[in-house]
């Protein structure tokens, strides 16, 4: 069930950025550079944390998967991915300047990490040699980056011994940051399930930033971004894999924060 009304933003860890729910899910009253501050801080004081990079499929999809919801509910950030986020943001009364774009994020954190030596974890990809090809693009484009290991898990459910094995080389490498591209909703439960045992201070979900950032899927023109029409960009060079996704999410998003946004308003207007 959705929520009747629109709660006020509530402060979430020390450090963080005020927080709304948006269907049940707390998004984060953030931009690009608060994000990178926060890493940078929470990398700094050593500490532990790990931020969801949220659209409209990761919300929805949420309502129907109790593990998914659990990862979103106990993330340190939830950053408002997804162009129809920052508009129900601003129609509840929260406008933000841009939303926080997963390549974005991850693009304007490699140029920061080429100055300040930060060392970034690479786990996702399609394949290894899409992951090789990631980091190839990275080094290329950011000169300096520390990019000090990286792994393409097998498409199907690690092992108790893979995962023991995937955290020790994680530990090994001292990275600072753990950058997570395997998808909506695995990424957020292997976060979710794994921030507990590696010493990495963060951790950040970026789904299909691996593959754009490797040169193996187009994004979206930036005029398409604005006009929040990237879906229908997406869909057109991928439709297979992402058509049902579209179908089945996108329509019950509208709907079901319609309700939400009058709710909102109803509890406005009284005295």
């Amino acid at each position: 069930m959705q929520p009747e009304s629109s709660p006020q933003p509530q402060p979430a860890l020390v450090g963080s950025p005020l927080t709304i729910d948006v269907l049940g899910v707390p998004l984060a009253l953030t931009d690009y550079e608060e994000t990178l501050d926060w890493i940078d801080a929470v990398v700094a004081a050593r500490d532990r944390g790990f931020v969801c990079v949220c659209n409209v499929h990761t919300v929805m999809a949420s309502a129907e998967d109790p593990d998914l919801r659990d990862a979103l509910l106990s993330s340190s950030i939830n950053v408002p991915d997804g162009q129809p986020l920052v508009w129900a943001l601003s129609a509840l009364g929260h406008r933000l300047r841009s939303r926080v774009y997963g390549p974005e994020l991850m693009a304007r954190a490699c140029e920061r990490a080429a100055e300040s030596g930060r060392r970034f974890y690479l786990y996702g990809g399609h394949d290894q040699g899409a992951l090789f090809q990631l980091t190839l693009n990275l080094r290329h484009r950011y000169p300096g980056i520390k990019i000090v290991g990286g792994f393409s898990p097998p498409h199907r459910p690690l092992t108790d011994d893979e995962r023991l094995g995937i955290a020790h080389e994680i530990d090994h490498s001292r990275a600072d940051v753990v950058w997570v591209g395997i998808g909506v909703p695995k990424q957020e439960k292997w976060m979710g399930e794994m921030r507990a045992v590696l010493e990495a201070p963060v951790l950040v979900g970026v789904g299909a930033a691996f593959d754009f950032h490797a040169g193996l899927v187009p994004q979206a023109p930036v005029w398409i971004q604005g006009a929040g029409l990237e879906w229908a960009y997406r869909l057109a060079h991928e439709p297979r894999r992402l058509w049902r996704r579209y179908a089945r999410y996108n329509p019950r998003f509208v709907g079901a924060f319609a309700r939400q946004l009058a709710a909102h308003r109803r509890s406005a207007r009284r005295p």
